[in-house]
């Protein structure tokens, strides 16, 4: 019988018995909060946080905003740095062609990736209301 940990394994090329390292990070942000700040202070904010394919693919929805910004903030946390060593831009929500959401690691996130072994990340992001999520999980041997 094959285990979903089996088949999560496989198509990475590790062996079923091999020690797997796994980090997760998950973070909050308040929409409303976050929409005053946008508001407050417009592209001065979001070109600082953001990637254009980001605000694109976001297209001024405060909640799908909220939605990124956690998921930067939870790969800071799952690479145990927090925002400053990991700048805000070197994490990038991106859609697969499904518009599943992917992430893309660029500059010090991706350094700091490679250095821990970090070879798979898996996002996860929800918004209800008020409240955006996202939880990550990055893998490695």
């Amino acid at each position: 019988m094959t285990t979903s940990r089996t088949r999560a394994l496989e198509p990475a090329g590790l062996p079923i018995d091999a020690p797997v390292h796994i980090e997760v990070g998950v973070d909050v942000v308040d929409v409303p909060r976050l929409a005053r700040l946008v508001a407050r202070h417009g592209a001065l904010l979001t070109e600082r946080v953001f990637t254009p394919g980001e605000l694109a693919d976001c297209g001024g929805k405060p909640q799908r905003l909220a939605a990124r910004l956690a998921a930067k903030e939870a790969v800071a946390k799952a690479l145990g740095t927090g925002i400053g060593p990991v700048a805000w831009r070197d994490v990038e929500v991106v859609l697969d062609g499904a518009g599943r959401p992917q992430l893309r690691l660029t500059g010090n996130a991706r350094t700091l990736a490679a250095d821990l072994g970090f070879t798979r990340w898996s996002v996860s992001l929800t918004h209800d209301g008020a409240t955006a999520v996202a939880l990550v999980a990055a893998v490695g041997p």
